[in-house]
């Protein structure tokens, strides 16, 4: 890339992290904290009780597991890996203590954002629910421009830079472990994308509650065994964590700062809390309970297992093995391998290709969704869209790697901010919702969403969607 295209990306990368969405991100997730009385806290039991139920769906959603694989399936990607990676070598181990922070008042975002987009989706012309934070921004607050503008930055985030990131990853891993050409991995990645996303949500959503399970159990038992091999290194680990995150220890990497600003840009980065993405799968389930914030719940548990379960695997592997050569998936690798011997970067690559593979389809579909909503997904239009999004997939292959995550970290930033004001906005509504979900419950009642409860947004609700009180 041109002096000139890096500059300009690293300038708009310090205006937005530097001075405006760290601390929109922050006071947002503690300001949704506070007015839900730590819900991520109290009802962290009832977040995973709600997947009892999950599997159930109808003839218009997915069901409410595969809408929260889907959102995993965005989620856990690069960032897990790759992205710890980076996040230490840049800020020190302590940007790990970050990136717990910001993912537990993340959980409580997740909530809200979630809910609301449950409560605002639409059916769209083949009676498929759609929705996320561009329906909620049109219905919710009457600005469909706000919704637009979101559209845009979602679509350069997610259908273009973001699946960059991801075959960026793919094809360093299998070079790294197998030697393979990255021209060649772009080649094949284009080729499998594209059976995946001609398929549409039904087949995006079958493929990832079938791959996110299996590649996430099979990377967590991974960094288990290391623990528990390392088991009396890891107090040292723990402690090593929290004082740099403090600057306490020489291993901060360039201050406490430093260790904050990359914990939190990884950090949102992987679990997406109040990105506006999430939403978008959200959005598309049929809930069970029959009531918005049921979704809610659901999402938070996406944000805890991508995040401090495994973005902290990634975490032990690195810090268990001590300090090893090469930068992003290259030093997770080295650090699995001198843990367990050459079928450690054999394993990776496998877990990267699924973690990586299942990011791009999902992501592709955020991006499908907001098409539905901008009303250009008319097959010409749909084709064309496709096809960029493949030759995307192709240059994140074969781009270099500092570039790629500088480009991401921009277009998610101005997705955060527009989706962050939004939900601020409309976060009274969904306290209240939170309020009716949880009075049912002490009640000893299912949770079910009356519309005629919320004069104040009845009539802006999608006729027929909330009608039938078994929805």
């Amino acid at each position: 890339m041109s002096n000139f295209a890096t500059s300009i990306v690293d300038l708009l990368n310090g205006l937005i992290w530097g001075k405006i969405l760290i601390w929109l991100l922050v006071g947002a997730g503690l300001y949704f904290t506070l007015r839900l009385g730590a819900i991520q806290l109290r009802h962290f039991g009832h977040t995973f009780s709600v997947l009892k139920g999950s599997r159930q769906s109808d003839a218009s959603g997915i069901s409410s597991f595969q809408a929260l694989c889907t959102s995993l399936a965005a989620r856990v990607g690069t960032g897990n890996v790759a992205g710890v990676a980076v996040a230490i070598t840049l800020g020190g181990p302590g940007a790990i203590f970050w990136m717990w922070v910001i993912a537990l008042v993340g959980m409580a975002t997740g909530f809200v954002e979630a809910t609301l987009a449950q409560l605002f989706k639409v059916r769209d012309d083949k009676g498929q629910y759609r929705g996320g934070p561009a329906y909620y921004m049109e219905k919710g607050l009457g600005a469909r421009w706000l919704g637009v503008l979101f559209c845009l930055f979602l679509i350069l985030a997610f259908g273009f830079v973001f699946n960059s990131v991801q075959a960026n990853t793919i094809s360093g891993a299998l070079l790294g472990a197998f030697d393979v050409p990255l021209w060649l991995s772009g080649i094949a990645l284009v080729i499998i994308t594209a059976l995946i996303i001609f398929g549409g949500l039904r087949s995006i959503a079958r493929f990832s509650e079938l791959a996110v399970p299996f590649m996430a159990v099979a990377y967590l038992l991974v960094a288990l065994g290391l623990i528990v091999a390392n088991f009396s290194a890891l107090p040292g680990v723990l402690a090593l964590i929290v004082k740099s995150a403090f600057g306490w220890h020489e291993a901060a990497a360039g201050g406490v700062a430093a260790a904050i600003m990359n914990g939190f840009k990884r950090g949102l980065f992987s679990n997406e809390a109040g990105m506006g993405s999430a939403p978008n799968a959200a959005a598309s389930a049929t809930p069970y309970p029959p009531h918005p914030a049921s979704q809610g719940y659901v999402q938070m548990a996406g944000v805890f297992i991508d995040t401090l379960l495994i973005c902290t695997a990634s975490a032990a592997i690195i810090l268990l093995a001590g300090p090893q050569p090469g930068e992003g998936i290259l030093l997770v690798q080295n650090a699995l391998t001198s843990q367990v011997g050459d079928w450690g970067k054999y394993f990776l690559a496998v877990i990267i290709l699924f973690f990586a593979f299942t990011s791009i389809v999902a992501n592709y579909f955020y991006a499908e969704n907001c098409l539905v909503f901008l009303e250009h997904n008319h097959p010409a239009g749909l084709l064309i869209f496709r096809l960029v999004v493949l030759a995307m997939v192709m240059f994140g292959a074969m781009a270099s790697l500092p570039f790629v995550w500088n480009l991401a970290d921009v277009s998610m930033g101005l997705m955060a901010i527009t989706n962050l004001i939004a939900i601020l906005l409309l976060s009274n509504l969904a306290i209240k919702l939170a309020k009716d979900y949880n009075a049912q419950r002490r009640a000893g009642k299912l949770p079910t969403f009356d519309a005629s409860q919320y004069p104040e947004v009845q009539a802006k609700l999608e006729p027929g969607i909330w009608d039938d009180k078994t929805r």
